[in-house]
């Protein structure tokens, strides 16, 4: 396995495009980065740039410490694992998991050897002499997974490959990806749109939007300390609720002054509480009711009243046009700059800046 660096990339499309700017990322041996982002952000760009596929307008690419910014795709020694399975659907799982050691003239029993190897990580020894037609998605996946496996890479290089599956899939999946990880310990850089998919597999994360690299941190540090006001939106769900200006802004939260900050809250961190000792009266607009949980979709009672969103637990009674008094959590207060976005110092203390 090998690190992979990205340095001081730019990606100009012609048209002027610019899909990656000022670029760079530091993927460390062994580590699962995930890349993360909306449509448009990058993510894939810097991920084909990695390898091989695209060539940055500038910068370097960095793998094990070598410069491979000229090498062409099949000299990198990378595996890629693409949305779409690109399985050959007239060989059998054996002969597709097979095919890449075939190719490079390994010997019989070293293709046995390790065809045997990863069908049984990926637990996929049953279907050895079954077709691609007669798996199911999940199924295919893990195949698509191991041919890329059989050969010992010296990274993975991940393009979105659960967006095919069901969501019930897509998780058993991702837990497996998790396993393979950490029992391989290999180093593997990841794509995905998903929010909630990036927080549970990657060992840290990269956000980016409009081809800037946002933030790179672990998953709870993203979570509990955005560095900015797209990370706060991005990371979370339901999002983390802004309010601005005097207008939104309660009195009395210790430390903020509403006009020089943007305050967040995420979700989970207003409760209900007593009239006298709320922080925000609301009307509740919209009940969402997941199991375990609700979301209520509300609208502040202020002189410029803002969209909120509560999640509190599903037994409590509330339905659409209740007022609710709401109490912030002071040690779960963000504040950000009006004016750039950026992550200012806590207002309260409990939650560094």
């Amino acid at each position: 396995m090998a690190s992979i660096a990205l340095e001081r990339i730019e990606k100009v499309f012609p048209g002027g495009h610019e899909a990656l700017r000022h670029f760079s990322l530091e993927i460390p041996d062994g580590e699962f980065m995930v890349l993360v982002g909306p449509s448009g952000s990058g993510k894939s760009t810097a991920l084909r740039i990695i390898a091989g596929l695209e060539t940055p307008t500038a910068g370097r690419v960095l793998i094990g410490g070598v410069d491979v910014t000229a090498v062409p795709p099949q000299k990198r020694d990378l595996a890629m694992v693409f949305q779409s399975y690109a399985l050959y659907p007239h060989k059998t799982v054996r002969e597709n998991l097979a095919f890449g050691l075939r190719m490079r003239g390994a010997a019989a029993g070293t293709i046995e050897e390790r065809v045997a190897e990863v069908s049984r990580a990926l637990q996929v020894e049953a279907l050895l002499d079954r077709r691609p037609a007669q798996l199911s998605g999940g199924q295919r996946q893990r195949v698509a997974l191991g041919r890329a496996m059989v050969r010992s890479p010296r990274a993975f290089l991940f393009d979105e490959p659960l967006s095919n599956l069901d969501p019930a899939l897509r998780g058993d999946t991702r837990a497996e990806l998790s396993i393979l990880h950490a029992r391989l310990r290999a180093t593997m850089v990841y794509v995905t749109h998903d929010q909630e998919e990036a927080m549970t597999l990657g060992t840290r994360i990269a956000v980016l939007d409009n081809g800037v690299l946002q933030q790179v941190a672990p998953p709870r540090e993203l979570y509990e300390r955005p560095a900015n006001v797209f990370v706060a939106r991005f990371v979370g769900s339901p999002p983390m609720n802004l309010l601005r200006g005097t207008g939104q802004i309660p009195a009395g939260i210790s430390g903020l002054d509403p006009s020089t900050a943007v305050l967040g809250i995420r979700p989970h961190d207003l409760a209900i509480a007593a009239t006298d000792e709320a922080d925000v009266m609301v009307m509740v607009e919209v009940v969402e009711t997941l199991g375990h949980q609700l979301h209520l979709r509300c609208r502040t009672e202020s002189p410029d009243p803002a969209p909120i969103v509560v999640a509190t637990a599903a037994d409590r009674a509330v339905a659409a046009g209740d007022r609710l008094p709401l109490r912030m959590r002071r040690d779960r207060v963000h504040r950000f700059d009006p004016a750039t976005g950026r992550r200012l110092e806590s207002a309260s203390g409990g939650n560094p800046g």
